[in-house]
């Protein structure tokens, strides 16, 4: 397994609120480097980590610039040498990129053009990029009013995509970063909902029929000369949220085309540094068209490990301190999973009649996904992290759980003493949060009680 030759260099991670913060602190952490996170909230599960050094409150993505490259130097001073930089959101990847200059007095970072990474963050400027390097891309359109989408639907087919130029911006109004809409009247509705005419933020992009399982994605590192060192793909089964979101179980496998289109279009562009990319298979005209563009690290990036155990967060630091990047291909079928989030993936699609969820189901499961290796979240030495990440995305749903635990252990008591089979009980209506729904029904097949959304 990979080894460094030199461990001495530290890291400071900008943002950790995520899995994908959380598991780079694990990764980094377990080969002796030492890793320091900045992340405004408290409770950010890689602050409990047995892998962080220093924990440094402080939101980047909403103080001013100014202000946040002066308390950089000061988290500079206190790490005691130069540190390697690794941002984990589009923002801290803008800042960094913007404020490069400056940052580098204390920092080690790829050397990436602001434009460049303005462009990629941006769907609409994305789109145009993948033109211009002749990489297939969706049909998309930025509305710059209600006319415009007024005559957009004169000849519209529906579904279609209503993303955002600034995901973040959608996801701060909404909790969503894209809609599968699919008529007329619904597009009208989150169009005068959603938007802001004074800053107009929508656009619309053709819908690529398929399923998640069409969903691929290629993970990579570029060096200086935007050259692929390390590069991966895989797929997604599911996401979360379901159709349109991050994914929360996924499958490594390797598929030349999708890496061919990756690496001609990141040297088209002079790109350098961490990549996560996503593509869909359009059955239609048998091409692979690029989805999103994240200029940074993603959540996702421990699905994709080589053998050696060489991931892209290791290849950055091998490569920034002056080491030997060693490449080497991925384990086929190598399975990751986000355990949290795929809980309430798994309900959504039993809710759409796309995933079966009876009792008999519920052991098979378990064992699918019983190896820890492959796990986003649980880690043995890592405990405290693992149990901080749920109650920080999960505290209300699993205080309902709580009360609902008791609810289960009656209802499961009342069968057994009325003589009926414990494998089917009553049908009970609940209502809540998707996360609590997940929990009513993944128990309720545990234990054979049926339970009824309200």
């Amino acid at each position: 397994m990979l080894r460094l030759r030199d461990s001495s260099t530290p890291v400071v991670v900008l943002r950790s609120d995520s899995h994908g913060g959380l598991n780079i602190m694990r990764s980094l952490g377990r080969l002796g480097v030492a890793v320091f996170n900045v992340d405004p909230n408290p409770w950010a599960p890689a602050f409990f980590s047995s892998y962080c050094r220093g924990r440094f409150l402080w939101d980047i993505e909403h103080r001013s610039a100014r202000e946040s490259v002066e308390y950089l130097s000061r988290v500079a001073e206190k790490v005691g040498q130069p540190a390697v930089l690794i941002p984990t959101t589009d923002r801290t990847a803008v800042f960094v990129a913007d404020h490069a200059e400056a940052l580098r007095n204390w920092f080690l970072f790829p050397d990436q053009p602001a434009s460049l990474v303005r462009g990629l963050r941006s769907k609409k400027e994305m789109h145009a990029l993948a033109r211009h390097a002749e990489i297939p891309a969706p049909e998309t359109i930025a509305p710059r009013s209600k006319a415009e989408v007024l005559a957009f639907l004169k000849t519209a087919a529906f579904p279609v995509m209503l993303k955002a130029v600034d995901g973040q911006r959608l996801w701060e109004k909404c909790r969503k970063k894209m809609f599968i809409v699919r008529s007329a009247e619904e597009l009208l509705e989150r169009y005068e909902r959603l938007e802001d005419p004074s800053s107009p933020n929508l656009l619309l992009q053709e819908y690529i029929p398929g399923g998640d399982n069409t969903v691929w994605m290629f993970n990579g590192y570029f060096n200086e000369a935007s050259a692929c060192v390390v590069g991966f793909t895989g797929k997604k089964i599911r996401q979360c949220p379901v159709y349109a979101g991050s994914t929360s179980l996924g499958i490594c496998l390797w598929n030349e085309q999708v890496a061919d289109l990756t690496r001609r279009f990141m040297k088209e562009i002079g790109y350098r540094g961490i990549l996560d990319i996503g593509f869909r298979y359009d059955a239609r005209d048998r091409l692979y068209k690029v989805l999103d563009v994240n200029p940074r690290i993603g959540a996702t990036f421990r699905l994709f490990v080589g053998q050696n155990g060489i991931d892209v967060a290791r290849a950055l630091y091998l490569d920034l301190t002056g080491q030997v990047v060693p490449c080497a291909p991925a384990r086929e079928g190598r399975k990751w999973i986000v355990e949290d989030l795929d809980l309430v993936s798994c309900y959504r699609y039993h809710h759409d009649g796309k995933l079966t969820l009876r009792a008999a189901d519920a052991g098979e499961m378990r064992r699918r996904t019983r190896c820890p290796r492959l796990r986003a979240l649980s880690s043995e030495a890592d405990a405290m992290a693992s149990r901080q990440i749920v109650q920080f995305r999960h505290a209300p749903s699993i205080r309902q759980e709580t009360v609902e635990s008791r609810l289960f252990t009656q209802t499961l008591k009342h069968q057994q003493g009325c003589g009926r089979p414990a494998e089917r009980g009553p049908a009970l209506e609940v209502s809540g949060t998707p996360q609590e729904l997940a929990l009513h029904h993944w128990r309720g097949a545990e234990h054979g009680i049926e339970f009824r959304e309200k």
